[in-house]
């Protein structure tokens, strides 16, 4: 179990941070970085992959969209990993950036809690940088989960449905 817990994060963290970072850049969700994790993982079915691209948002969307598709335990213990593994990656990476991406105002708060989304990892990493900071990146963070259990198993997976 430890084994596939340290290829889960591996992967995870070259292929979903990078991603996710790429992502952002670009004005793309991360649920594509999940999507294409699942596709490499060898899902091609549009629940699955609907499953894991939400664990990538937070790993608390994974298993609401997979409840509400009807996806198998073992697609939804992935996505709880995927999300899990992007909460320590920001709750680790926060403070190191901090400095480097103007991460010192309310203001750059909610919009890197509204970017990372993920509403634990965001409060853990702002509380290390500047515990002031922490409920301005939580409230975005949070409408983020919310936003993605409403989106997620209803618009994302008819458009993976369509897509596929």
């Amino acid at each position: 179990m430890i084994k596939c817990l340290a290829l889960l994060s591996v992967s995870f963290i070259l292929g979903m941070w990078t991603g996710e970072l790429l992502g952002t850049w670009l004005g793309i969700n991360p649920n594509v970085g999940g999507v294409t994790m699942g596709w490499l993982w060898g899902y091609r079915d549009a629940i699955s992959l609907c499953t894991i691209g939400a664990g990538a948002l937070t790993y608390i969307v994974g298993p609401v969209t997979g409840g509400a598709l009807g996806a198998s335990s073992e697609v939804i213990a992935l996505s709880i990993g995927t999300g899990v593994v992007k909460t320590i990656a920001v709750t680790i990476f926060t403070p190191i950036l901090a400095s480097k991406i103007g991460l010192n105002n309310p203001s750059a708060a909610m919009a890197f809690g509204g970017i990372m989304g993920t509403s634990s990892g965001v409060a853990a990493g702002l509380a290390a940088t500047d515990p002031k900071l922490v409920p301005y990146g939580a409230v975005t963070a949070t409408f983020y989960t919310g936003l993605g259990c409403l989106i997620c198993p209803s618009i994302f997976y008819l458009l993976l449905d369509w897509a596929i």
